[in-house]
């Protein structure tokens, strides 16, 4: 099944690369013409018949995806579209780790000139991104988090229930969007984080729409040092499983974290401890009723190739 499938994609070259230990195939399509069906992103993305990775980027103008020719036209520096798939082929709204991939990816493909400290608009379908080139990485403002429950979240301080695999009581926990939806559960010690069974999906009730990656996090010890917080994380990923990293749920836990302890002094500067490393999290006054999310961390390529036959 995956030879067939990948032989429909012979003489395509790709990259693959990883932002904290999240790795994803890259495609550049300059001209908008590369189709990757669901089945095909899924064999590309197989760690034992194809590329492997937790999910495939297409680098696409954003005046050439069906559905987004309005997005470019109201934000004509948005050229770049990060057309994002899971793992499994379905389609994700956005992936933090998964934009800093691309962009680092754009930047190796000569397809854009990104200096440090200068910044670069994508398009998403999570809306307009803006990413900012650091000395080591790159910054992603991921815009306003939210409460995908508001109402019952604001009543009780959580709003769903999730039994890990394995689990005999389900542990309260937290709905967060940051433009895809997150469930946050916290664990009061880091054996039971280390302990947890993600390779299966948690139930969640009531689940989001359209289904839900899920963190469980662990403070920090003490959670805050100096001026910044800090945390652990799992995440079991919608339609890939667990991941070495979740750039999105990063920012999901440490918002869910500060929602939780918002009694106390108001904290803006995270530090997420993952599997694959540590990202930085950030929270930013913009104006408005809600505040910006800015996602801090590296990227990297770690090899290219064409598809072949064999």
């Amino acid at each position: 099944m995956y030879r067939s499938e990948l032989q429909q994609l012979a003489g395509l070259p790709f990259a693959k690369g990883h932002a904290t230990g999240n790795d994803f195939v890259l495609l550049a399509d300059p001209q908008g013409t590369i189709e990757v069906s669901s089945e095909q992103v899924a064999a590309l993305c197989h760690r034992r018949f194809g590329i492997g990775g937790d999910g495939l980027i297409r680098a696409v103008p954003t005046s050439k995806v069906s559905g987004y020719e309005q997005q470019f036209i109201e934000n004509p520096k948005a050229y770049w579209f990060m057309d994002y798939r899971n793992n499994d082929g379905s389609i994700a709204e956005m992936c933090g780790n998964g934009v800093r991939a691309f962009v680092h990816f754009l930047i190796a493909e000569g397809l854009v000139n990104l200096q440090v400290g200068q910044t670069l608009q994508i398009g998403s379908r999570a809306g307009v991104k803006e990413v900012t080139r650091l000395a080591e990485g790159y910054a992603v403002n991921l815009g306003p988090w939210g409460l995908i429950f508001e109402e019952q979240a604001d009543t009780d301080s959580v709003d769903s229930m999730v039994l890990p695999v394995g689990w005999e009581q389900a542990l309260p926990a937290l709905s967060i969007t940051m433009g895809n939806p997150h469930t946050v559960v916290a664990l009061p010690d880091q054996k039971m984080l280390e302990d947890l069974n993600l390779f299966a999906a948690p139930e969640v009730s009531p689940q989001p729409p359209h289904g839900t990656n899920v963190e469980f996090v662990v403070p920090g010890v003490p959670l805050i040092d100096g001026e910044k917080a800090r945390v652990q994380m799992r995440v079991h990923e919608r339609g890939v499983g667990e991941t070495l990293s979740c750039g999105t749920g990063a920012c999901a836990a440490a918002a869910a974290m500060r929602y939780w302890a918002r009694g106390t002094a108001l904290i803006n500067d995270w530090s997420v401890e993952v599997p694959g490393g540590t990202v930085g999290v950030e929270f930013r006054a913009n104006g408005g009723p809600r505040e910006d999310t800015i996602l801090s961390g590296p990227a990297q390529l770690v090899a290219r190739g064409v598809i072949g036959l064999d």
